[in-house]
């Protein structure tokens, strides 16, 4: 009920935004924004905007991660990850994220499963793979 109230509000919210000239364009950006100036309940929000007018923003979803990673929340992180690699499974950002979640959790085999997928989606990040197979065998051997 509260989950549907706050939709609603958002929903509102983004049609009188939207009338006086903000588009869905700018809420992403902004989002961005705010949260390189650590602003995270305010990037949060303007994160969420951009969903509810681009429920396939797989950005969006992906910042959302990182501010509860921030938060330190694993649960919430882990969900906003997964729907990231839900839309896009080739996301390497989100699969290296999910990866160290999944270290973080101990999850040996599940960690492993990640890190070969990264191997063979990876063309911009693939020096983080060394790292998640460190942490990995640091993992194995506690």
């Amino acid at each position: 009920m509260i989950k549907t109230k706050k939709y609603l509000f958002i929903i509102v919210l983004m049609s009188v935004l939207n009338l006086n000239g903000i588009t869905k364009e700018n809420f992403f950006s902004e989002g961005v924004k705010l949260f390189n100036e650590k602003k995270f309940p305010e990037s949060k929000f303007k994160f969420e905007q951009d969903i509810v007018f681009n429920p396939k923003s797989e950005n969006s979803y992906l910042y959302l991660a990182k501010i509860f990673k921030e938060r330190k929340n694993d649960e919430l992180q882990e969900q906003n990850l997964n729907t990231v690699i839900l839309i896009n499974p080739q996301n390497e950002e989100a699969l290296y994220l999910l990866t160290l979640l999944n270290i973080k959790k101990s999850d040996y085999e599940e960690s492993d499963k990640l890190i070969k997928k990264f191997n063979n989606v990876c063309k911009k990040i693939c020096e983080k793979k060394s790292e998640l197979i460190l942490k990995l065998k640091t993992l194995e051997t506690n």
